[in-house]
């Protein structure tokens, strides 16, 4: 902890310039007198600070004096290159790719090559027009194990539960995490088939002891992009809505191979679980006309809902 201090101090004096020990006390949230030791400690192991006495008077690095490091750990230097992979949609992909490049060269080898190596394992993506449903949480517990094993190149035991089924152990080779939009996904691979795995829907993680069956490097974006082509390619179901007016541009903004029929529009769906997914948070500002099943399956949740909300006498007159 008090490397991590001291290290602390040196980076708030490299850019900040003088500053007061009450200053960095209240930032570190440390005392006066710790601040003062620490200020010794670093004198003695050859750092150039000097001390300026009076109202404006504070600690400061003797002048031209620098240092490469970033003050970031492993895990922080991590953390922020993964962040990092989101950012595309802001604007910013060339003061991003200038910031992590700096970022980077300033860590230890060591640091610099595992950090950007880990970071490759996670991706995060903003596109879709779904909101985030209400069965969507991810426990945190869950999401920890699963990163873990991600970044260590672990197996990974899991209890999980497809749509419509309940959840079952089974024992995977991870590969990276995905978040698209709201939802996380763990992309992996079962007994040597692909695997896509919603974050929501494990109900409990392990880390195992054995290696995972993966290759060293990946490109996670051209992995998530085939994994969804994938997905698209599948029997598509074909669904046909009225969109509100006050919505309607922004539904057929968002939505994918959206064909407009008057005041209907079609737009296709892998199945009709995925359409129902997607579908209910917009009601009810977007009606199903068909497919009937469809239409049925959103119904019942409608009553489902009116039912769990002490609604049965509004619930008993859906149709």
């Amino acid at each position: 902890m008090r490397a991590d201090r001291l290290l602390a101090i040196m980076m708030l004096l490299q850019h900040r310039g003088m500053v007061s020990a009450t200053a960095i006390a209240d930032e570190l949230e440390v005392s006066l007198r710790t601040v003062m030791r620490d200020m010794e400690a670093l004198s003695a192991a050859g750092v150039p600070i000097y001390a300026e006495r009076g109202r404006h008077g504070g600690f400061a690095l003797l002048a031209g004096y620098t240092t490469d490091l970033t003050g970031l750990t492993h895990e922080e230097a991590r953390a922020l290159l993964v962040a990092g992979s989101g950012s595309a949609g802001l604007g910013m992909c060339d003061e991003l790719a200038s910031a992590m490049r700096k970022v980077v060269a300033a860590l230890p080898t060591l640091h610099r090559d595992s950090a950007a190596r880990d970071a490759g394992r996670v991706l995060v993506r903003g596109e879709g027009w779904r909101r985030p449903p209400p069965d969507d949480d991810v426990d945190d517990t869950v999401l920890t194990t699963v990163r873990r094993a991600v970044f260590a190149g672990r197996r990974l035991r899991i209890s999980y539960a497809p749509r419509g089924h309940t959840a079952s152990w089974r024992t995977i080779d991870p590969i990276g995490l995905v978040r698209a939009r709201w939802t996380w996904y763990l992309l992996a691979t079962r007994e040597g088939a692909e695997r896509t795995y919603r974050l929501s829907r494990l109900h409990a993680a392990e880390v195992l002891d054995e290696p995972a069956d993966r290759p060293a490097d990946v490109d996670l974006a051209e992995l998530w992009q085939a994994r969804q082509a994938q997905f698209v390619a599948g029997p598509a179901l074909v669904v046909r809505v009225k969109v509100r007016p006050q919505r309607r541009a922004e539904f057929l903004a968002a939505a994918r191979s959206a064909r407009v029929d008057g005041e209907l529009v079609e737009v296709e769906f892998a199945d009709t679980g995925h359409a129902e997914a997607i579908l209910w948070p917009l009601l009810p500002d977007v009606e199903v006309v068909s497919p009937p099943e469809l239409r049925a399956g959103l119904q019942r949740r409608a009553a489902a809902a009116a039912v769990a909300h002490g609604c049965q006498d509004q619930a008993g007159g859906a149709g």
